[in-house]
């Protein structure tokens, strides 16, 4: 696929796995991303994952055709984009291996049998000519690995991400980029939001007409929807206005509390969503937890703590930085209710948060009398 007259796209789509780092949910697949740039020199940016070898091989050959690389590009030392390095090399054993030195200490790491090639290390701003077409480097350290760094073609205007601008979801699979890349950015760059910054301020002033990530479709024409997103989510400003109800409950009584304290936000014309932390994906609901401006946590009290689903949801709100948002709280108890301060307390750490006065306070059942707090509650988050 021609991306420009001279960078060609070569990566695979993956339908295979169910599970991508093991942990989030892939219904629509997965890409993995590689690119071609032919000039006086040859450059092949990245690899793909182990599985897809040989596709990936038969589809750089049949670009190539018949020319030998001179370098192979490595933005990202993570094995979905590093592990067909070392069949690459015994097949084209001339090639030039292009990183920094984080990059090939992670490469001898991951793969020490790898047969021996030429290396040529990089620093921060440094340029490769390959003719017309010059790549710079921008070391972009922790978005998300510590070696990771993107690379900028003058010529053509392109900026090649490595991770940053990446999204769950195969190239053969048409998806909404908003709702796929927010989970994909909250679940594997979320917690770097301070390096994404550096990045987008390193980049500023860069003529970008074309971004090609290492994961999903390649970004072209207006990018100033990407990049707002990007800036939005990195800097941990809510996205929307909104209100996500997440609720742990065990028999019904919580989300019962917690679907009234819906209608009535709904009513008074907030937008709501619920989540059933125990049932839906976890990923979606932190991704929605990012996205809305206001959150509520409605748990029952379990063994003097929380539901286990609850706190794994606030561990993962909390080990990304959550902060800046407004949350109200529905706790249950039969005979100590205790979650509205356990999770209050697990927030002691985050940054600029307001905590509703109001707690919905359940003794088993909800009751009449509950109402009154559920009404106050959703006049607080109104």
């Amino acid at each position: 696929m021609f991306i420009t007259d001279s960078i060609h796209y070569v990566g695979v789509n993956d339908h295979k796995t169910d599970l991508f780092e093991g942990q989030y949910h892939v219904p629509d697949g997965m890409a993995y991303n590689s690119y071609v740039i032919t000039d006086e020199k040859i450059a092949v940016m990245d690899t793909v994952d182990v599985h897809f070898t040989g596709e990936w091989l038969e589809n750089v050959e049949k670009t190539l055709s018949g020319k030998k690389p001179d370098y192979l590009v490595i933005l990202h030392m993570e094995p979905d984009h590093s592990a067909s390095l070392s069949e690459f090399i015994k097949k084209y054993p001339d090639v030039t291996l292009v990183g920094n030195a984080k990059t090939f200490g992670l490469l001898d790491q991951f793969y020490p049998e790898a047969p021996k090639s030429e290396r040529k290390t990089v620093a921060d701003g440094e340029m490769l000519s390959l003719g017309a077409h010059e790549l710079t480097f921008t070391f972009a350290p922790m978005v998300h690995w510590p070696e990771v760094m993107v690379a900028y073609e003058s010529k053509d205007k392109v900026l090649f991400s490595a991770d940053a601008f990446g999204k769950f979801g195969a190239l053969d699979v048409e998806a909404d980029w908003d709702c796929e890349a927010r989970r994909y950015y909250f679940g594997i760059v979320g917690k770097y939001g301070a390096q994404v910054q550096k990045l987008l301020k390193a980049l500023s002033g860069t003529d970008v007409k074309i971004i090609c990530p290492l994961h999903g479709p390649v970004l072209q024409g207006d990018l100033s929807h990407y990049l707002k997103q990007y800036d939005t989510w990195s800097s941990y400003k809510p996205e929307e206005p909104g209100v996500l109800i997440a609720v742990a409950s065990i028999y019904g009584h919580t989300m019962e509390a917690a679907e009234k304290l819906a209608a009535k936000l709904e009513e008074a014309g907030v937008k709501t969503v619920v989540a059933d932390l125990a049932r839906e994906d976890m990923a979606e609901c932190v991704e929605d937890a990012f996205r809305y401006d206001r959150l509520v946590l409605a748990s029952v009290t379990y063994n003097g703590g929380i539901f286990p689903c609850m706190e794994t949801f606030i561990n993962n709100l909390t080990e990304r930085n959550y902060q800046n948002r407004k949350i109200g709280f529905i706790e249950n108890g039969s005979w100590g209710p205790a979650a509205r301060r356990v999770m209050q307390g697990m927030f002691e750490k985050s940054k600029d948060m307001a905590f509703c006065e109001t707690t919905v306070t359940i003794k088993s059942s909800l009751k009449a009398a509950d109402n009154e707090a559920i009404e106050r509650l959703a006049k607080e988050l109104s």
